[in-house]
């Protein structure tokens, strides 16, 4: 294979986001070898190498052309601010990138950042939600550990990804304000070839068939035939259900795909209209 039929992706060598991305190549059906330790794989069955890097690094591989794409956090995007297209959001490793003070102080509001000083990894986003609020502020750019900013006088606040907020809780901050929601996202560079852009509609024809069949539950329940109809009505499905005669004439089987942020609700509302014997079962792929 030439340079050219082969995509590379970068993705960062460890951490959650890491073991999220190649989970979900994997479930793809693309195989490989992920030993991040040997810093490039290549897939067996399909014409992809991995280059496993620093995640701060893979948005300058991919402006660069050195990769092709990278999965990083929306957060380290924004920051880097190079000339990449953000190709797809990815729905894990969501976290969000926020304000945070000292938990004793009463907080009011954005005026409390007015001439106060910040701590913080992503100078650039801070910047700008500053800007757009019209808060002058001094930033210190620290490349770790920004928590302990505020307790040895170095910024009265800080402005850090956040996940659950207990390492804030346990350096004394609270959060205030919420400046990015963040979530894993495919990048690319901005020159590909139309074969490389082949090969990547291929990938994210896969990735998207994964995310549906694991955002959806396929439910089979049975439900007397004077029901049907209301019981239709209630079902969302691709198109329409399937509908099977049961050996009982006046019974049938109804078959469909519910969303999993309806599903309870739908659940609760077929069972009101005389639905029984409800089977739900997963999905591993989803193509439409």
């Amino acid at each position: 294979m030439t340079n050219n039929s082969i995509l590379r992706l970068a993705i960062q060598r460890k951490g959650r986001l890491s073991e999220d991305s190649l989970s979900l190549i994997k479930e793809s059906g693309i195989k490989f070898s992920s030993d991040t330790a040997k810093l490039k794989s290549k897939s067996r069955n399909f014409p992809i190498e991995f280059l496993f890097l620093r995640d701060d690094d893979i948005p300058d591989y991919v402006a660069d052309g050195v990769a092709d794409i990278g999965i990083v956090g929306e957060n380290v995007a924004l920051e880097k601010g190079k000339n990449i297209d953000n190709l797809r959001k990815l729905g894990f490793s969501k976290c969000r990138l926020s304000l945070a003070i000292p938990k004793e102080i009463e907080y009011q509001g954005l005026s409390y950042f007015q001439n106060s000083s910040i701590a913080t990894s992503y100078p650039k986003i801070l910047k700008g939600f500053l800007t757009k609020n019209n808060i002058s502020a001094d930033i210190h750019e620290i490349s770790g550990s920004v928590e302990i900013a505020p307790s040895i006088g170095l910024a009265s606040a800080v402005c850090d990804i956040v996940s659950s907020g207990s390492t804030l809780m346990s350096n004394g901050l609270k959060e205030v304000e919420t400046i990015l929601n963040s979530e894993a996202i495919i990048i690319g560079n901005q020159s590909l070839s139309d074969e490389k852009k082949s090969i990547l509609d291929r990938l994210i024809f896969r990735i998207e068939s994964v995310q549906k069949g694991k955002n959806n539950k396929y439910i089979l329940l049975n439900a007397p035939n004077h029901k049907l109809e209301e019981i239709i009505k209630l079902l969302p499905g691709m198109r329409s259900p399937t509908i099977v005669p049961l050996a009982d004439k006046n019974w049938s089987s109804v078959h469909s795909v519910i969303n999993e942020d309806e599903f309870w609700e739908v659940i609760e509302n077929l069972r009101g209209a005389g639905a029984e014997g409800i089977l739900v079962v997963p999905i591993e792929k989803m193509i439409l």
